[in-house]
């Protein structure tokens, strides 16, 4: 009898976590899943067309747009900011003083994006602090695809540093036996790191860049602030295709739609690296 009432009695306990999480998560997405099947508005009721969003996507030119910038976001957050996160942790890591080292990279990570892209338009802007001091008259935020990889540079600037901290905590939770030992068979350097310590580190690797795939997939806010997707919708994530034809047109059953794409994707994706990490 113990056990049942046990059972009941947890289940009453996370009940209210539950309800909240499905309110908060699952009903505004079921919500627009629906929206994607309509033509609305926002002031009229919706109005049921089926397939018709779906179908339009296949043919919005800015769509492709939007997915090319994205796939650019996604392999240049793979290899930047979680490259040289590793990088900074590596070097810094058995040194004396690397604390101290790894405070400049963790520094901007305190800024929100919006906030981040206030403090590099001025430098990127044609004509801005970036021209002067490379000596060319680039612009950078008005041209596909440099506008994309300066925004990818900016992203790196602020997310190293937490991509730092998080491998820093493993190489913490690396064994030191293997290592010591892999040092006694005369392993060093670059052999050392690829034979014993990056093989340690797999697991929080796949939580390193998981987090920055999701991430990476949905970004919005810097490039919103710095381009506005523009100029011309070049420089458009799918994140910010799905907020202009939300809300700047007004068209909420398209921009639903692209927000299920969105969604999907995004899940896919998370599902296919995690379920080969996990093998």
């Amino acid at each position: 009898m113990r056990a049942p009432m046990l059972g009941r009695f947890r289940s009453g306990y996370v009940a209210p976590a539950v309800l909240l999480v499905a309110l908060l998560l699952y009903a505004p997405f079921l919500w627009t899943a629906y929206l994607s099947f309509t033509q609305y508005d926002g002031l009229a009721d919706p109005e049921w067309i089926g397939l018709h969003n779906f179908a339009k996507l296949l043919d919005d030119p800015a769509l492709l747009t939007s997915i090319r910038n994205t796939l650019l976001w996604v392999i240049g957050t793979m290899v930047l900011p979680v490259g040289v996160g590793l990088l900074v942790a590596v070097l810094s890591y058995d040194i004396k003083g690397g604390a101290w080292f790894r405070v400049p990279f963790m520094l901007p990570y305190a800024l929100s994006g919006a906030g981040l892209a206030l403090v590099w338009s001025p430098i990127l802007s044609h004509g801005g602090i970036a021209n002067l001091l490379l000596g060319v008259d680039t612009a950078f935020l008005q041209v596909a695809p440099a506008n994309t990889l300066a925004m990818l540079l900016v992203w790196t600037w602020q997310q190293v540093g937490v991509n730092t901290l998080l491998f820093v905590v493993g190489l913490q939770s690396i064994p030191k036996e293997p290592i010591e030992a892999a040092r006694l068979d005369g392993a060093s350097g670059w052999r050392l790191f690829r034979l014993v310590i990056w093989p340690l580190m797999r697991p929080l690797t796949a939580v390193v860049v998981g987090l920055a795939l999701v991430a990476s997939l949905k970004t919005f806010d810097i490039v919103w602030v710095l381009t506005q997707g523009g100029p011309g919708r070049n420089s458009e994530t799918l994140a910010v295709t799905m907020y202009r034809d939300t809300f700047v047109a007004s068209e909420y059953g398209y921009g639903s739609a692209v927000a299920v794409m969105l969604t999907v994707v995004t899940g896919l994706a998370s599902y296919l690296y995690l379920r080969r990490q996990v093998q």
